[in-house]
């Protein structure tokens, strides 16, 4: 019997093992900055403790360590830009005995020895050789530009060389405007998409903004914009640039709605939520979308096909304190008002938190925006693309409504709707609201 193959293990036996742990599956989403740093080198972690903080498109995500152990080294700091697979960090873990499963220490000494002096002579042995010529470096070769210099990494600029992309004609996306391999990839998309000619993306060659000195007329205070007013910022504007928007109003007649409503809404305070008027209308819509599928679609890639879904997610905007969200609530056409009503509870609570994940805002069919707790009579709310449409709902109000014979006091509310022309046209806006304001002011519609 060998003794070292049956010793027990003891505390000078164990080895700790260092592990590299990347950064996991975080949906459809690379570049996602880092916003926030949780651990240090030393602190002593447990498996799916949370590492760090990322966020992107609204979402932020708390990414944690599939394993215990004390953290050897940080390999992101604040700022980082990180996708799957980047290094995160270093842990060290409780590894096995160092007898278990391996030589004794005098045999692997020796076995190495004997593998490396053969080396040695071999080495030795053979006649020096000229070092290989190093591979001709790719040289950019400088070029005339107006205004300030592409903002890009030496890899996304060979990429762009590549493709026959001129760096400085492309917009970034990613943080403070650095250009990714998607704008690259975005830009010629777009410029296949425009039938070879050429495409402007900065600005329209419309004048700059002035730089003025705002000091030079009083006292000025700056403050940075929020990291979600940031990136919301850059897809409002494309929205806002590439889609066509026209805006179809109207009103509905929420009078039984509303009185539906009061007569409930303490039943629902006592599951913990409250039954809004917002909730009507996510039910509405879902029903709304069915009656015309067209509004329930995207646009292809290439802009020639349209998308058609068989299934009815309506996205909310939430007011938090870091700017506007759309969480997405899922199969509207299949759940109550009641149950509408206890998830938005739920997501505008992630929201205010900033505990959204990604997958809270994706898939969405339709958007509401709703402004009626604050007040106004009609906006035009932007598109969120891929989306076609965008309801934005204002304050109701009591309004006298001719009835026939006599006016009679009706509470009103103000619908505004967005579309994308290339998709939906006058009349088909004009039905879609019609519809979904009879749907509002006839209480049996909405619940059969």
């Amino acid at each position: 019997m060998i003794p070292w193959l049956i010793q027990e293990p003891d505390e000078d036996n164990i080895v700790s093992d260092i592990k590299q742990i990347n950064i996991p599956d975080i949906g459809d989403f690379s570049e996602v900055e880092v916003i926030e740093v949780l651990v240090k080198p030393g602190d002593e972690v447990s498996a799916e403790d949370a590492i760090i903080s990322l966020e992107s498109e609204k979402a932020t995500i708390e990414v944690p360590t599939p394993e215990g152990g004390v953290i050897e080294e940080v390999l992101v700091k604040e700022g980082d830009l990180v996708s799957e697979g980047t290094p995160m960090l270093k842990i060290k873990t409780s590894g096995a005995s160092t007898q278990a499963n391996s030589k004794p220490e005098k045999q692997q000494q020796d076995s190495t020895k004997s593998t490396e002096k053969p080396a040695e002579k071999t080495k030795t042995a053979e006649p020096p050789k000229a070092a290989p010529k190093p591979p001709p470096v790719p040289v950019e070769i400088p070029q005339e530009r107006k205004g300030k210099l592409a903002h890009a990494s030496p890899a996304v600029r060979k990429f762009a060389r590549e493709l026959g992309v001129e760096i400085s004609t492309v917009t970034g996306t990613g943080r403070k405007g650095r250009i990714t391999r998607e704008d690259v990839k975005q830009h010629v998309k777009t410029a296949l998409q425009s039938g070879g000619q050429t495409v402007v993306t900065s600005n329209f060659d419309v004048p700059p903004f002035p730089a003025v000195d705002y000091t030079e007329f009083g006292e000025v205070e700056t403050q940075p914009l929020s990291r979600i007013q940031k990136i919301s910022g850059k897809y409002l504007h494309r929205n806002w640039v590439r889609i066509p928007h026209v805006t179809q109003y109207d009103e509905a007649d929420i009078t039984e709605l509303e009185e539906f409503r009061n007569a409930n809404k303490a039943e629902a305070k006592e599951q913990g939520f409250n039954l809004t008027p917002l909730a009507f209308m996510v039910k509405a819509m879902a029903k709304a979308l069915k009656k015309f599928p067209k509004f329930n679609t995207s646009l292809d890639v290439n802009g020639e096909n349209l998308i058609y879904k068989k299934y009815f997610h309506i996205g909310i905007a939430v007011d938090t304190p870091n700017g506007l969200v759309v969480p997405v609530i899922r199969d509207c056409d299949k759940k109550e008002v009641f149950e509408i009503a206890k998830e938005m509870r739920d997501v505008s609570i992630k929201a205010r938190e900033g505990k959204l994940a990604p997958g809270d805002m994706q898939g969405g069919c339709i958007s509401i925006s709703s402004l009626g707790g604050i007040g106004g009579t009609a906006f035009t709310p932007i598109i969120n693309a891929p989306e076609v449409a965008i309801l934005g709902v204002s304050r109701s109000s009591i309004k006298p409504v001719w009835n026939g014979k006599e006016f009679e006091p009706k509470l009103m509310l103000p619908l505004s709707l967005s579309y994308d022309h290339r998709v939906i046209d006058g009349a088909d806006a004009a039905r879609f609201i019609v519809y979904l304001s009879s749907i509002l002011s006839d209480m049996k519609k909405m619940l059969l």
